[in-house]
């Protein structure tokens, strides 16, 4: 009985030691044929220049990313660097998959060329808030749909929007005039109401009234998801909808983007009924008014027979999510930056002073192109802090390279708008200051050096929606004010776009008019 009890132990271990010798076998069996899989990535790690930070098994460099939005940028921002210092490219590890950081025109041009896909490790959950708007679309969706959207993006139809912009400027500069000769203040809220309300009645055609009501909970439902989704893209413990799905931040992601479904919605059920009672009484209303994007994207859609109330929806969400961002961002950093070069500034006033002289009257269509130098100094505003930093590419073929590398597919790309905004070797010495003139000076040395919206077939339709905006609002402030720099430091922070997480602090003085001297 005893030797049997032995007998029956010993068997019991060596199934044990079988088992167990089985699964290292098979898991370093999976490790070889996962390596051997992905030789070709590997052999880009090789052939790339390495970061050189810090990393740690399984994860690579991905926990550097811990921390707050400030911390993120700078990484980012640092990335850039070391890019540049190694020929224009650098690598890095993100969990299991490998990217590569572009920071040279030259290459950037071939890479956003060649690869349209958007890096579906970070766009999906992009997608979660705003499905398959053109912005981050896949190719099979964004090219049909890019169709339809650029000719809505014309010159004529946004010269229709100028009286939009012009209106919600001087509401702008009126609610400003409670801040003026009190100190510093946030100016963020000021332009961030501007832009939304600017793109709600030139997309939507409703008026919000958020510069009066910045609490308006479409705003609030709007910034609070950006926040969220910007959080989840640069924090890759958050990727798995497993573990995200158990946070209370995601039961708030989802309450806000539900809120603003139902709101979109809801302007698109009117806006059907409205067109459809315009057709049944015969009238043509839509081509004697300003038209405004929803209704543009109906008629060009085909109709009753065209975009369903979702593709509608998912093209409106990324409008109104880029028209108030992009805008507001550019916008807010010129501003501080005419604040702390007053020589600067008072170029950009006297400009004004030669377009519109001592008049009260509002910008008007005609009157945006001539401003120039202000137009040079919202250029060298987002060369040197770009709304957009970086943008992220998927290789699905493989790409050659003008250095003589190669990307293969698997492997992701991080085209670094910060770093080549400020590369020497392009910009010159001085490149890391605030020179508009630079661009009055002839052309670019290349044209993909200076890429705000991005570069090639997917950059944002919407630039000339935004630099109009732009020009309009900051024509209206430096007429009516004087800026003074802040005490608080720029802090590029990244939440979805690059922000300051100083709320772009600066302060203003009333001009005694519009042609006398400053107070």
């Amino acid at each position: 009985m005893k030797v049997s009890f032995i007998v029956i132990s010993a068997l019991g271990l060596v199934r044990r030691e079988m088992l167990r010798l089985l699964v290292l076998v098979a898991t370093g069996l999976w490790a070889l044929y996962t390596r051997w899989k992905r030789r070709r990535i590997h052999r880009v790690c090789k052939e790339v220049p390495f970061c050189g930070l810090p990393g740690l098994p399984l994860i690579g460099q991905a926990h550097l990313f811990a921390g707050n939005d400030e911390d993120r940028m700078k990484l980012l921002q640092k990335l850039g660097k070391i890019a540049v210092k190694h020929g224009g490219m650098t690598s890095v590890w993100m969990l299991n998959k490998l990217y590569v950081v572009i920071a040279d025109p030259a290459i950037a041009e071939v890479v956003l060329k060649s690869c349209l896909d958007k890096d579906d490790t970070t766009m999906k959950f992009v997608r979660n808030l705003v499905g398959n708007g053109n912005f981050v679309a896949p190719v099979s969706i964004w090219r049909p749909r890019r169709k339809i959207l650029a000719p809505i993006f014309s010159i004529k139809n946004l010269n229709c929007f100028v009286p939009i912009f012009a209106q919600q400027s001087e509401i702008m500069v009126q609610q400003l005039a409670k801040e003026a000769g009190n100190g510093d203040f946030s100016f963020w809220k000021y332009i961030t109401t501007y832009t939304f309300d600017a793109i709600c009645k030139t997309s939507l055609g409703v008026d919000l009234n958020s510069q009066q009501q910045s609490n308006h909970p479409f705003l609030e439902a709007f910034e609070t998801a950006l926040h969220l989704l910007s959080e989840r893209l640069l924090c890759p413990w958050l990727y798995l909808d497993c573990v995200y799905e158990r946070l209370s931040r995601h039961k708030t992601f989802v309450a806000k983007k539900d809120f603003m479904y139902r709101f979109v919605d809801e302007l698109i059920k009117k806006k059907r009924e409205e067109l459809s009672t315009r057709d049944t009484n015969g009238m043509n209303g839509m081509k004697s008014e300003m038209r405004t994007f929803l209704e543009m994207l109906l008629e060009s859609s085909g109709g009753h027979q065209g975009y369903s109330d979702i593709e509608l929806r998912e093209e409106v969400l990324v409008i109104v999510l880029a028209g108030t961002d992009t805008s507001a961002v550019g916008a807010a950093y010129t501003a501080v930056m005419l604040s702390r070069y007053p020589e600067v500034q008072e170029k950009v006033y006297q400009e004004l002073q030669e377009v519109f002289g001592d008049s009260d009257r509002p910008a008007t269509a005609q009157d945006l192109p001539r401003l120039k130098y202000l137009e040079a100094v919202i250029k060298e505003t987002l060369r040197t802090y770009p709304a957009v930093p970086v943008v992220v590419r998927e290789v699905l073929n493989d790409v050659k390279l003008p250095n003589g590398k190669k990307l293969v597919n698997g492997v992701g790309v991080v085209v670094s708008f910060c770093a080549i905004h400020r590369h020497p070797a392009y910009w010159g010495a001085d490149a890391d200051v605030f020179r508009p003139e630079r661009f009055l000076e002839g052309p670019l040395k290349h044209p993909a050096q200076f890429m705000p919206f991005s570069y090639s077939f997917r950059n944002c339709v919407g630039s000339t929606y935004a630099m109009m905006s732009m020009k309009t609002v900051l024509s209206a402030l430096v007429r009516r004010y004087r800026l003074r720099p802040a005490a608080l430091e720029l802090r590029p922070t990244f939440n979805v776009m690059m922000k300051d997480g100083s709320g772009y602090a600066l302060g203003i003085q009333r001009r005694r008019t519009f042609g006398d001297k400053l107070i």
